[in-house]
């Protein structure tokens, strides 16, 4: 268990030994056949775990066993979702929504780094500016005011004493970024859900991560549910794939409730500001027809597009407000090497 715990697989590596998985056997083929012709074309970690599975069916153990084995690849919803099917049989039918919610997934966390990768850019643009300025434009007009004995403004003084600690103190200052790197290391290390939860508060922030942990529970419960996994179990399992405490809470509660004999409805009306009306409302309705997966199915569906809507929206606002940004940034170092010199000129044309 040392050695599988490592072993770590991408989306992409599991929508492909899934795919591949769900393929064989909805062709027919058997299981252990299945794993074995798989093995053959593929290496690296997805190799490893086809050994294993195909080992464990031999000794008659089950594809959920094997695949609990490597918690990296595989979450708790995945390895229950498998469980249930290998016991209702229908294995072939939950591996592809399977491969569907982990393709899903995907889309999210790619857009998410889509988004990030414009204010990204414009950071490392801005940085080298920066850098130019303060090693090459900065020591050179501070010689000139300081032999013109200049009285400075602030922003020029801020702007030399950078220069200088850039220059003329490299060690102190890679030092001092790696002594407040390893600490933030460590403090991430220590408490990494506490400095994540600060981070889903953020304004434009908290509004997408609310839609997100919906969307992955909306979309962890219609796959439980309609593979035959227990209500309570569901909630249990699902409470583990969201993102911020405040909803896991929530799901948890709600999880008791049920427990006690009320509504999954009753239970979600409680997180105030949390779940949506509409939410509410369709789980309401699943409830009443006895169709609470498919509500589950359609709740997802409608968050996958405001969260998409939500991503197109927040990288529009933040494209122009970077631009502004840097622009200020750019604009006020410019400022603080030029307003002195028009002081100088200022100060000759007086004479």
């Amino acid at each position: 268990m040392a050695t599988t715990s490592k072993i770590s697989l991408s989306g992409g590596e599991k929508i492909e030994l899934i795919g591949n998985l769900t393929t064989m056997l909805t062709a027919g083929i058997p299981i252990l056949e299945a794993v074995n012709s798989i093995a053959e074309d593929t290496k690296g970690n997805q190799k490893k775990i086809l050994e294993t599975i195909k080992a464990d069916l031999m000794q008659g153990k089950q594809i959920s066993t094997s695949l609990a084995s490597y918690p990296r690849c595989f979450d708790k919803v995945t390895v229950n979702l498998i469980k249930a099917a290998e016991q209702a049989g229908t294995l072939e039918i939950t591996l592809r929504d399977l491969e569907e919610h982990i393709q899903k997934d995907m889309e999210f966390a790619d857009s998410i780094k889509f988004a990030m990768m414009y204010p990204a850019l414009i950071l490392v643009v801005f940085a080298g500016v920066m850098a130019v300025m303060l090693v090459f434009v900065v020591p050179k007009i501070s010689t000139v005011f300081s032999r013109l004995r200049v009285t400075l403004p602030l922003p020029t003084k801020i702007m030399i004493f950078m220069s200088d600690l850039l220059l003329k103190h490299t060690l102190y200052l890679v030092g001092g970024i790696l002594i407040i790197g390893g600490l933030f290391a460590f403090l991430y290390k220590r408490n990494k859900a506490g400095l994540l939860e600060l981070f889903y508060r953020m304004p434009v922030v908290s509004k997408l991560m609310k839609e997100i942990d919906l969307s992955k529970f909306s979309r962890s419960m219609f796959l439980l549910l309609s593979s035959g996994v227990p209500i309570t179990s569901a909630l249990e399992l699902s409470r583990e794939v969201v993102f911020r405490k405040q909803t896991a809470q929530l799901i948890g509660k709600s999880r008791e409730m049920v427990m006690g004999g009320k509504k999954l409805s009753e239970g979600l009306r409680t997180g105030k500001g949390i779940i949506p009306s509409i939410v509410i409302k369709l789980v309401e309705a699943g409830e009443r027809s006895g169709s609470l997966d498919k509500a589950m199915s359609d709740i997802s569906t409608h968050l996958d597009y405001q969260v998409a809507n939500s991503l197109k929206m927040a990288t529009a606002i933040m494209e122009p407000v970077m631009l502004i940004l840097v622009a200020v940034c750019v604009g006020g170092m410019m400022m603080a090497i030029i307003a002195p010199i028009y002081g100088m000129i200022g100060q000759v044309g007086s004479m």
